[in-house]
């Protein structure tokens, strides 16, 4: 018999709701929820394949002490032991947590209690920290509270949607959909991308604002003076409503009160500024939607504000289908950002500074003491882990070996640090590697607890299977530590839920109607009714509340939006001659932050098996570089090698590169170490989306890859890249040296050199070639393919034989030829991840089938059916095919 559960997805901000299935022989399926208000059914590719993510390889199954498993009791006492011998010698400051979006609400606020409550530090800061920041400090300045104050139907009423800084469809391909969903109902629904790139998100945009990078603020500084000059201020709203107008408009009019100015700064054609100044200007339901792209600059909280200023000052906010909305990236960056997540928050959306806040959350969590400053936030967290200021660190549910900006001094802190925790559900990650104590933790389908979306909306995540191993929930792990410190009777639940109703009540502790963030409606709620508890959007208050700033009241002292003079000073470093281009990095469709958990779909990794940089053919043919060649890109803290992919949606002076790539699935792929460690002033958001690089050939004397049955350890090669396939991992390879030996060096890479193994291979020295295979009991177990450029054979073929139990003759005889015997036509490279349809056969379906829109092309092979992500590229390739 069957049984169902509903839950939350636990990718990206949005929150979609899933049903999982799980069938009388244990197999699992998901769909998505048509109930739950963030999707009403849509998922994308990711959440579509979370099923294929469930399976218990690489997972950690017990607790480890120097990589020696030992009992939780060791474990635990270890971790104790350590963190109270160091406040004991060095003080509270000498210890420090970093976690994660990744946490459920319930496993966030223990961590914060502990540090700031118990221990009395402030040094606890998170992951959220990279990607949202600048959001919550913008927020706190406008409004008084970090309090996003659109939500999802906004989106569905509005007559304009600006999206900046967001490849939504890719990051965010849900909202993406109802935004598209949105357009067909209402046809004089305008949008607006604000982007460097020509992205996905592009194809459903009106007007395409190829910005300079880190020019935002200027753009929006110069709407703010257009829209005065235009008479587009509510006066009404202004003066009942804000303060600091005046200060804040001079400061705008100094830097961008000339349109040709502006256009010029921020690289756009004039005629492009003034349309967009325009339908701004005269378009009253508008929505601002915003995410990394505008957060993750040294100016990241002035970009913030600089939106905040237009919708202020025309009283677009706090009304269906107006506002700035801050989209964001994790499933509990929300959830974080309320228990005080943030090193320089306290829970419930209280202030640290505030001594009145602080003796409240002191008083009601009963604690000894309470952190009484901001702690380090995570940049220079990690600086003082490297220092020894920092001299015990634990690390929860996240992976600061790849995600921090100069990681290879990261990787020094964590090399150094005198006692390294580490939470986590995999056993080997880049950071799991550098950790003294491995603690097993609960992830996704085992957790029980809650998450909060982009738009406030309070989701379960239910557990729907049985944890592996000894792996426990991370507020479980928390309260044991706790207790081991002697603060036992302070971190007695038995449940989440228990948590959950303190931390509601913590929120409703003195507020009356002064902070946002209130559930005081749930305080009370039992454990049944939590189980039952279906979406909810804060505040819950016991007397119903309208939307937020709905009432033109604001959480400030004075009760009014503050206006914030924005001065432009664009990104930290400029290029120059030694690193001309500036590396953008962000993320791709179908993957997620280090791909522990979509690396291990085959589906998802077949869109883009290998890391790249993208750039422009004029900067290609400037720098020498050839489309599908490797490339070294380097900056002042290090330098990757990675595949050219040459693109006219590139600007040219621009290159991009996704982040996903680590030393767990690459061999030096990893963006994030060519990233500086510079922050904006305000927030501590790192500057991911300016970095000055250079980009040059490299010159591999020859390419190749390896399909193998098995995880491989490839050593001594120059470059290795891979990727799960279905029965097979994949591994692109190439390498500046030729063996003295192919056969014999394959072959020790392989190591599979047994009785039960028939090798067979061919070599032409001369022309740099060869070619391998290993079939073990009648099954494909390896093949390997050199050459001396990137000609190679395409792979689809031979991967499907690793499905087949016994290969034929007629495929034995073909195998090293690389190509089928039978003439079967290879699928390309994947387009759609949700169905595993390929670029060639959508190829054949609109020239041979006259497939000349999307939805004939579903009709003909359901690609673009379930989730919709691969939309824009289908319609690109029926432009380039018809």
């Amino acid at each position: 018999m069957s049984s169902e559960v509903r839950t939350s997805c636990p990718y990206c901000g949005v929150g979609c709701g899933v049903i999982v299935t799980t069938a009388a022989d244990g197999a699992v399926s998901v769909r998505g929820d048509p109930e739950h208000p963030a999707n009403f059914g849509r998922l994308c590719s990711k959440g579509a394949a979370l099923a294929q993510t469930l399976d218990h390889d690489g997972r950690l199954l017990e607790p480890q002490i120097d990589g020696r498993p030992v009992s939780w009791e060791q474990a635990l006492d270890r971790v104790a032991d350590r963190f109270g011998a160091i406040i004991d010698a060095h003080g509270p400051e000498a210890v420090a947590f970093y976690v994660s979006g990744q946490l459920l609400t319930e496993d966030y606020y223990l961590a914060n209690k502990l540090m700031k409550g118990f221990i009395g530090s402030a040094n606890i800061d998170t992951n959220s920290r990279l990607c949202m920041s600048s959001a919550v400090a913008g927020h706190k300045r406008a409004f008084g509270t970090d309090s996003v104050p659109c939500d999802y139907t906004d989106l569905e009423c509005a007559q304009l949607i600006v999206i900046t800084g967001s490849n939504l469809a890719w990051c965010h391909p849900v909202v993406f959909q109802r935004i598209a969903h949105a357009r067909k109902q209402n046809p004089d629904l305008k949008v607006v991308v604000v982007d460097p790139r020509r992205t996905s998100t592009c194809d459903i945009a009106d007007l395409h604002l190829a910005i300079r990078a880190g020019s935002d603020a200027t753009l929006f500084n110069g709407l703010l003076a257009h829209l005065v000059r235009a008479g587009k201020t509510d006066s009404v709203f202004v003066q009942n409503s804000t303060e600091g107008l005046q200060a804040t408009l001079e400061t705008a009019r100094r830097d961008a009160d000339d349109l040709a100015g502006v256009a010029e700064r921020c690289g756009l054609p004039l005629e492009q500024v003034s349309a967009f100044y325009q339908l701004f200007a005269n378009t009253d339901r508008t929505v601002t939607l915003f995410s990394q792209g505008v957060n993750q600059f040294s100016t990241g909280t002035d970009n913030v504000n600089s939106i905040i200023n237009c919708h202020l000052l025309t009283g677009r906010i706090g009304r269906p289908g107006a506002g700035p909305f801050s989209i964001t990236g994790q499933p509990n960056a929300m959830g974080g950002r309320e228990v005080g997540g943030l090193a320089n928050q306290l829970a419930a959306h209280m202030e640290l500074d505030n001594p009145e806040h602080r003796a409240l959350v002191q008083t009601f969590w009963s604690s000894p003491r309470i952190a009484r400053q901001p702690g380090l936030k995570a940049v220079d967290l990690f600086e003082a882990v490297h220092s020894g200021k920092v001299k015990a660190l634990w690390i929860m549910a996240t992976n600061p070996a790849v995600s921090l900006p100069d990681t290879n001094r990261v990787r020094e802190a964590l090399a150094a640090c005198e006692c390294l925790v580490v939470s986590d559900c995999m056993q080997h990650t880049d950071t799991t590697r550098y950790a003294q104590v491995l603690l097993p933790a609960q992830t996704w389908g085992e957790r029980d607890g809650t998450v909060t979306n982009s738009e406030r909306c309070i989701s379960r995540q239910r557990p729907f299977t049985a944890a592996p191993g000894q792996a426990r929930p991370d507020w479980w792990i928390i309260s044991e530590v706790a207790r081991r410190l002697g603060h036992a009777a302070a971190f007695e639940y038995p449940n989440s839920a228990a948590i959950f109703r303190e931390h509601a009540a913590l929120s409703a502790s003195g507020n009356r109607g002064q902070r946002a963030f209130d559930l005081s409606a749930l305080m009370q709620i039992d454990d049944d009714a939590y189980d039952r508890l279906t979406p909810v959007q804060w505040p819950v208050r016991i007397t119903p509340s309208s939307r937020l700033f709905g009432d033109g009241r604001f959480y400030t002292p004075s009760r009014r939006a503050r206006f914030i003079p924005i001065a432009t000073q664009g990104p930290a470093r400029q290029v120059d001659a030694l690193w001309p281009l500036v590396l953008n990095t962000g993320r791709l469709r179908d993957h997620w932050h280090t791909m522990t958990r979509t690396g291990k779909s085959a589906r998802l990794s077949a869109h883009n098996i290998e890391p790249c940089v993208e750039i422009h053919p004029q900067d290609a043919q400037q720098y020498s570089v050839r489309d599908g060649e490797l490339v070294q890109v380097k900056s002042q803290r290090g330098a990757i090698l990675v595949r050219a992919r040459v693109s006219d949606h590139q600007p040219p002076g621009c290159v991009f590169i996704p982040i996903h790539w680590n030393h767990r699935f690459s061999s030096l792929a990893s963006v994030d170490q060519l990233v500086s460690a510079v922050t904006d002033p305000v927030s501590g958001q790192p500057e991911f989306k300016y970095t000055p690089v250079s980009v040059q050939p490299w010159p591999a004397r020859w390419y190749g890859f390896i399909l193998s049955r098995r995880r491989l350890a490839l050593e001594g090669i120059d470059y290795w890249a891979c990727a799960r396939g279905d029965s097979h991992w994949r591994y692109e390879i190439a390498g500046n040296e030729v063996p003295e030996d192919w056969s014999a060096s394959i072959q020790a890479m392989l190591c599979t050199l047994d009785a039960a193994v028939e090798w067979t291979a061919y070599e032409d020295r001369a022309a740099r070639r060869f070619r391998a295979a290993q079939i073990r009991h009648g099954q494909l177990e390896n093949c390997c393919f050199i050459g001396p450029d990137i000609r190679l054979p395409e792979r689809a073929w031979l991967a499907g034989l690793f499905g087949a139990d016994v290969i034929n003759d007629q495929d034995r005889r073909a195998l090293l030829s690389g190509q089928s015997a039978s003439g079967v036509e290879e699928a390309g490279p994947i387009i759609c991840a949700c169905f595993s349809v390929g670029r060639n056969a959508i190829a054949r379906a609109i020239r041979d089938q006259a497939c000349r829109s999307t939805a004939a092309i579903g009709e003909c092979l359901m690609a673009g059916t379930n989730c919709g992500s691969c939309v824009p590229e289908l319609q690109s390739l029926i432009a380039e095919y018809s």
